[in-house]
C-alpha cells in the first residue's frame, strides 16, 4: 500500500483517507440524531450564511436610517448592536431570525427544544464575535452553536 494513501493527499484530506479505508462518519448530524435530510436535518452552511446576510443587511437598514443620521461608519457600529439584539430577542421567543426564516431555518437546542434564554445570550454574544461561527464540527455546527449545544435545522 502506498503511504500516500494511508494518510490521505492535501486535495483529498485525511477524512477521505479514512472514508477509502472503511470509516463510516455518517451523515451530518447523525451523532446528534437528526435525519439526513429533509425537515429536522442540519442546515446546509449556504443558508445559514444567506441568513446571517440578510439578517446583517436589515441591521445595516435599521442603523443607517435610525441611528447612525447618515454616518456609514457609525452604521457599522450600530448595526452589530442591533444584531445582537436582534438574535436574541428573535431566536430567544420564535427560534429564527427574520434571515433564517426567510431561508427556512430554525435554531433548536440539541435535543429538539427551545434554547433557553442563557444558552440564548451565550449563541448570540460568540456569534457577534464571528470567528467562533467560522470554526465548524464535523457535523458542521459553528462554534458557537456547539457551545451553546444549539443547533441549526431546515423547517
Amino acid at each position: 500500500m502506498d503511504n500516500r494513501q494511508a494518510i490521505g493527499s492535501w486535495l483529498s484530506g485525511p477524512r477521505a483517507a479514512a472514508e477509502d479505508m472503511g470509516a463510516d462518519f455518517g451523515h451530518r448530524g447523525m451523532r446528534l440524531g437528526l435525519p439526513e435530510a429533509g425537515p429536522g436535518s442540519i442546515a446546509p452552511l449556504g443558508r445559514r450564511f444567506g441568513a446571517v446576510f440578510v439578517d446583517w443587511g436589515l441591521c445595516l437598514l435599521i442603523a443607517y436610517g435610525l441611528f447612525a443620521n447618515g454616518d456609514r461608519e457609525a452604521a457599522g457600529n450600530w448595526a452589530l448592536g442591533i444584531f445582537l439584539v436582534l438574535s436574541v430577542l428573535t431566536i430567544g421567543t420564535v427560534g429564527f431570525t427574520p434571515g433564517k426564516r426567510l431561508l427556512g431555518l430554525r435554531v433548536v437546542a440539541e435535543d429538539g427544544g427551545r434554547l433557553g434564554t442563557g444558552r440564548v445570550l451565550v449563541r448570540s454574544v460568540l456569534l457577534s464575535l464571528a470567528i467562533p461561527a467560522l470554526i465548524w464540527d464535523r457535523d458542521g455546527r459553528g462554534l458557537h452553536d456547539r457551545l451553546a449545544r444549539a443547533v441549526q435545522v431546515r423547517i
